[in-house]
């Protein structure tokens, strides 16, 4: 119950972003905006989540004929976790990566690219999709694609906020009564976004443990998901992923924009290296 208060929490902050900024951009009718937004934002993730997250990256649904082995290690794993089989979908892409979306279990999508299939084993995918089922199973896939749709938001407003601040003169066309300092509306277009990845950071790493701890579980082997992390990890430092939204990258199993594991504050993702230690560690058990 905690962690579901805290995420809670989490993301009741990222839409008081959203209006905060509304509102330092356009005054009350900038906070009305923001309120239709987040009502929207938050209402289309819940019933269109896969669907706004599979058309951001491209992914089509990969045909059974074609990817028969991952087809029987997906029914496999769903039946021992007790779930319906997710649909799989597939992105041209040489970047090797996976993810989830899907609101609950039965509208549940794994999402494989080109590069990971042609990089893993058959254990490694295993390893790999029971991960992934791991947050289906745990339904982070619903939030993780909220907090992606509302951090888009958040980074598109930001920008737009210090657009106009070098291309309009801002403050100077706003009514006295409802200006703003202009240095303190580009501080707040900086801060907020920061304030975003933070939650998305919060959020997105205790979940990636429980994941690869499920994943584990459902593969039988904890050494399978560790092997994959590992090839993915050193496969992404060469090809990282193209075209992918900042604000969704906590949504794949490695970080698709860096392959680098660095202990930041933003960091989105645990360190490849602890889960691995953490995985090794469970098969010494």
């Amino acid at each position: 119950m905690s962690h579901f208060i805290r995420t809670t929490v989490l993301l009741v902050f990222l839409s008081l972003l959203v209006l905060v900024m509304g509102n330092i951009a356009g005054g009350r009718q900038g906070l009305t905006v923001a309120l239709v937004v987040v009502f929207v934002m938050n209402f289309g993730s819940y019933w269109f989540s896969d669907k706004i997250v599979l058309a951001m990256h491209n992914a089509i649904l990969l045909p059974r004929e074609q990817a028969s082995e991952i087809y029987a290690i997906t029914e496999e794993l769903a039946a021992k976790a007790g779930i319906p089989t997710p649909k799989i979908y597939w992105i041209a892409n040489s970047a090797a990566n996976a993810f989830a979306t899907g609101r609950d279990p039965k509208h549940a999508a794994i999402v494989l690219t080109q590069g990971l299939v042609q990089t893993l084993n058959a254990e490694e995918l295993r390893g790999v999709i029971g991960h992934e089922m791991g947050h289906v199973i745990h339904r982070d896939t619903l939030t993780s694609t909220i907090v992606a749709t509302l951090a888009g938001v958040i980074g598109y407003t930001a920008m737009m906020m210090r657009w106009s601040i070098v291309g309009s003169g801002y403050g100077q066309e706003r009514s006295r009564d409802n200006q703003a300092n202009p240095i303190l509306f580009l501080v707040f277009s900086i801060l907020m976004p920061v304030a975003a990845a933070m939650v998305q950071m919060g959020i997105s790493r205790t979940r990636e443990y429980s994941a690869d701890d499920k994943g584990a579980e459902l593969a039988g082997n904890p050494l399978y998901l560790a092997s994959a992390l590992q090839k993915i990890s050193m496969a992404v430092r060469k090809v990282p992923m193209a075209g992918v939204n900042p604000a969704a990258a906590h949504l794949f199993i490695v970080n698709p924009l860096s392959g680098a594991n660095f202990a930041s504050l933003f960091a989105t993702h645990p360190p490849i290296e602890k889960r691995i230690a953490r995985l090794e560690a469970k098969s010494r058990l």
